[in-house]
């Protein structure tokens, strides 16, 4: 298929293969947060965390743990509200050390925010949430299909200023084919080929195939955090990131 060799075409060595897994802490706390990174130590470079952890009042403490750590930190905090609140909540996060933050695809939001970012963070929109499907859209009173809507947010994120997006990997080759190979894709919804868990994320792809597809970066929760051996099926899917992006 064309969308996937020019997909194929775009990665750098720029982008270490073991970083290119984004570990979700979607745990309660600060404790838990901390015993799972080092569990799963040296296997994860890393880690995403989000509302819930925010809401625990040790977010920016663990923050600056991970870094502390050697860890890179994506803030998954999908900022939305008026461009100035945003701009100002951007300075504030800005000095804080994080690579990631993503915020929603409204198009005064993202430019708020990339005009704020900073030498360091890089602002990631939210096109179409991977919990939800074609159904949930019509139910929305949103009319085009799953796909053209994501190519319209990722395309509008570009033009904001915005360094990447947040898309499942099954949109992820023909965002890189309309967009070309600078704009960065970080596809959550990835489930392992054996993966049988059931649960909220419906438009789901493997890590082999988000990278074939063009993702740069994957993010993975529930498939490490409930494994039996958590490490073991962190270093499973590095291994099939390494042999994705060669």
């Amino acid at each position: 298929m064309q969308a996937v060799s020019a997909a194929s075409t775009h990665r750098t060595a720029s982008i270490p293969a073991r970083e290119r897994l984004i570990v979700a802490l979607d745990v309660p706390d600060a404790a838990a947060a901390r015993a799972l990174v080092q569990e799963l130590g040296d296997a994860v470079e890393f880690y995403k965390i989000g509302l819930e952890l925010a809401m625990s009042g040790e977010y920016f403490n663990l923050l600056a743990w991970l870094l502390d750590a050697g860890k890179q930190v994506f803030a998954d905090l999908k900022f939305y509200d008026v461009p100035a609140t945003v701009s100002a909540a951007v300075r504030q996060l800005q000095k804080c050390g994080a690579s990631f933050l993503t915020v929603h695809g409204d198009r005064a939001i993202m430019q708020a925010a990339a005009a704020e970012r900073g030498p360091e963070l890089r602002i990631l929109a939210v096109t179409v949430l991977t919990s939800l499907d074609q159904e949930d859209l019509t139910q929305m009173g949103i009319s085009v299909d799953v796909k053209t809507l994501v190519l319209k947010r990722a395309a509008q994120a570009r033009a904001a200023g915005c360094d990447g997006v947040i898309a499942s990997g099954l949109e992820a080759a023909e965002i890189r084919e309309a967009l070309g190979p600078e704009l960065l894709i970080v596809s959550p919804g990835i489930r392992p080929a054996d993966s049988t868990s059931k649960d909220d994320q419906k438009r789901i792809v493997t890590p082999g195939q988000a990278f074939a597809n063009g993702a740069d970066y994957i993010v993975v929760g529930r498939p490490i955090r409930n494994a039996a051996r958590p490490r073991q099926a962190a270093e499973s899917i590095q291994a099939e990131i390494a042999a994705s992006v060669r």
